[in-house]
């Protein structure tokens, strides 16, 4: 029997239905779907079907001797249990087993453990390998009509990031969140990538705080003569608001156009997609980068899009572009298919060019109407950008006009799109046309009106998810499969929210604390420095052994200096914890208001000056409590939101507004004799557990239950 196996049930399913000439048969193997055609059995995994961990003895946190942790023995586990059993069962009977999982390093790791599990049952077994782009009939059949061997150097460099990320994870993790006394699931996690990744968004907005904005002024003249524009004084920033008012007040009625300089102005189209690019472009129109990832996955599997997981930006010669883009011809897309093809077929090239995949581009026309909303956003922008790539320059004319006014030059630019170019095709973010009237050196104009506009400097920008991905990339930091990960984790762990990307205080707690007694952790040398060591195993330059003892040996350094500075790590996270739960500031007393807890779970806001002051506000049961650095007027209360994983951050805003608008509903809904309880904003978080507590008035709670 050839027994074939997959990365996923889905990629099982298409290819059975590729390579098999009538309907496979479907059969379950311990609770497994299969699928049976001519001799050959396909099983789909469920990614990784083992997990590496360490032995039981080291579970208990509080207990474990963390320099023990570094050096101890990592364990590998099945994470599907049902899975493993049904591969053993097809593997006794099979002679020929082929991996057909996705070609990375992962992938290429999730294989070689299938294979673990089946050689244990059938030693002899001939295993080989096939490598695939898109999941079509075409390269589907291609790609098993000649197999290769596996690559066990791409498998062995998986499998030390694995190690690597669970020692350097767990260790560092267990170190800070003890130090805190942050246990349970509200733990601080930390990690070799996830670290500098938050320590970047972290200092970027230490910079916004530390900036001081500088006030300046702009002058402006509104030029009339047939048509109007607005011209700007050729100084651009007065520093000196004196300055700009003197001549603000000596200009007259009329300007004379000085010079008319015409130009043409050309934008190179765009190169092919690679993973970074593809997920900034995803997020430029409204796509976080996880989503992305996810969305084009599905794409993939059902073969609309080549592998979206590639460094490549260069069409490997062996991609026939001319019969996808005619593939084309009968789709809404015909119209942009026949203008390439009307052309020379000269993509453009970028900087990086690999063999393993090619860049991310579409594999099969599919409707609009067979996939959802944001699918089909996906899989436009993904045929836009391939079509663009082939297409010509944009081509922009200019125009730089200089108007004197009473012996004050001011200057005005107009562009207008004269060539659309490969724009037609990929019109994400088109600049817009400022056209300028007709104008004539030395023609008088009426000069309409004179303004003198105030502003200042504004500090550096939050970083977007896309532009963080980039300078991840640019850093080493994780790879094209994981940078979205990691972000999402600092999401999930409360560590940031919004985008552009904000840090909270817990996140400001942990980089500073971290940063002061052992920076190691929150630099991109040292991760860099591993993510080109996992490349040389991938390479057989060196082995996976001298890597991972490489990296306990690094984390043996690290762990040096957080031991020494125990008690000041400590003191600094849980004072930056503290800040974190602070809501502002107690209207009767003038103590803090904080985030507290209950001895039986429920979380409130209380004072912090109890039991002098018993003031008191309602907070959701369930969900992460993030404080944002907006401010409620009335209160003085800092705005929090809300995150519950897979759903949108719900926005509470001041907790006293809230608690005031749902005491309003209630005496609303008294009035009106409804008896029903209003379903306003406190409320909508009790939902999903079933049980629901009317919020009560701000009063005194029995001390005993007044626990942090």
């Amino acid at each position: 029997m050839h027994l074939i196996i997959t990365e996923k049930h889905d990629t099982a399913k298409r290819i059975a239905a590729i390579l098999s000439e009538k309907k496979p048969d479907k059969e379950r193997v311990n609770g497994v779907d299969t699928y049976k055609f001519d001799g050959t059995t396909i099983i789909g995994l469920s990614g990784h079907i083992v997990e590496v961990d360490f032995p039981k003895e080291y579970n208990n946190w509080q207990k474990t001797d963390l320099n023990n942790l570094i050096h101890a023995e990592v364990l590998t586990n099945p994470t599907h249990a049902n899975i493993v059993t049904a591969i053993r069962k097809l593997g006794k009977a099979a002679d020929h087993l082929t991996i057909a999982t996705d070609y990375d390093r992962e992938g290429e790791l999730i294989g070689v453990e299938a294979l673990n599990v089946v050689k244990k049952v059938k030693s002899e077994v001939r295993a080989d390998r096939v490598h695939y782009s898109t999941i079509t009939p075409a390269e589907i059949k291609k790609a098993f009509s000649a197999p290769v061997n596996i690559d066990f150097n791409l498998a062995a460099a998986g499998e030390s990031r694995q190690l690597i990320d669970l020692i350097w994870g767990a260790v560092l993790t267990r170190f800070v969140s003890l130090s805190s006394g942050r246990l349970g699931d509200k733990f601080l996690s930390v990690g070799r990538v996830q670290s500098p990744t938050l320590a970047i968004i972290v200092n970027r907005e230490k910079e916004r705080e530390a900036f001081v904005a500088v006030p300046y002024w702009e002058l402006y003249a509104t030029l009339v003569n047939g048509g109007e524009f607005e011209a700007q004084h050729k100084k651009g920033r007065f520093l000196d608001k004196t300055e700009a008012e003197t001549i603000q007040a000596k200009l007259g009625k009329t300007g004379i156009v000085k010079t008319i300089v015409l130009g043409k102005r050309s934008e190179k189209p765009p190169t092919p997609f690679n993973t970074t690019e593809f997920l900034r472009a995803a997020s430029a129109i409204g796509i976080s980068p996880a989503n992305a990832m996810r969305l084009a996955e599905f794409l993939y599997v059902n073969g609309y899009i080549s592998y979206p997981r590639t460094d490549n930006t260069v069409y490997p010669s062996t991609l026939d572009v001319k019969g996808i883009i005619e593939s084309f011809l009968n789709t809404e897309f015909k119209e942009y298919a026949q203008k390439i093809l009307s052309g020379k077929l000269e993509p453009t090239r970028g900087k990086k060019e690999t063999t393993d995949h090619p860049p991310i581009h579409p594999a099969t026309p599919v409707k609009r109407s067979q996939l959802k909303e944001d699918e089909w956003k996906l899989y436009e922008l993904i045929v836009r950008r391939f079509f663009a790539t082939f297409a010509e320059q944009t081509v922009w004319e200019t125009m730089a006009v200089t108007v004197d006014i009473s012996g004050e030059d001011f200057g005005a630019n107009g562009a207008r799109l004269v060539e659309p170019g490969w724009r037609w095709y990929y019109s994400y973010n088109l600049p817009e046309d400022r056209i300028l009237p007709q104008l004539k050196e030395g023609q008088t104009l009426g000069v309409k009106d004179v303004k003198l506009e105030a502003k200042e400097t504004q500090p550096p920008s939050r970083y977007g998810q896309g532009h963080l991905i980039k300078i991840m990339e640019d850093l080493g930091l994780g790879t094209k499969s994981t940078r979205h990960e990691i972000i999402s984790k600092l999401f999930s762990r409360a560590y940031v929210h919004g985008n552009p990307l904000q840090p909270t205080k817990t996140a400001f707690a942990v980089v500073e604390a971290l940063e002061k007694y052992a920076n190691t952790i929150t630099k991109p040398d040292m991760t860099s420095k591993l993510e080109k060591d996992m490349d040389e195993i991938s390479e057989g330059k060196i082995t996976e052994d001298f890597v991972v003892k490489e990296s306990r040996d690094m984390l043996d350094g690290v762990f040096k200096d957080l031991t020494r500075n125990k008690e000041l790590i400590s003191e600094s996270l849980r004072n930056g914890l503290y800040e974190d739960r602070v809501i502002g500031i107690c209207q009767k007393c003038s103590s803090d208001l904080i985030i507290r807890k209950s001895k039986k779970g429920s979380r409130f806001i209380g004072c912090s000056g109890y039991p002098n002051c018993d003031f008191t506000l309602p907070l959701p049961r369930i969900g992460q409590i993030v404080v944002t650095e907006k401010q409620c007027k009335d209160h003085g209360l800092f705005h929090i939101k809300i995150l519950n994983k897979g759903k949108r951050p719900w926005e509470i805003g001041c907790p006293h507004c809230n608690f005031n608008e749902w005491q309003k509903k209630v005496e609303e809904e008294k009035k009106n004799g409804s008896g029903k309880e209003p379903a306003v904003k406190i409320r909508e978080s009790e939902k999903s557990t079933g049980k629901s507590k009317s919020p009560k008035k701000p009063k005194s709670l029995n001390k005993k239950n007044q626990t942090e």
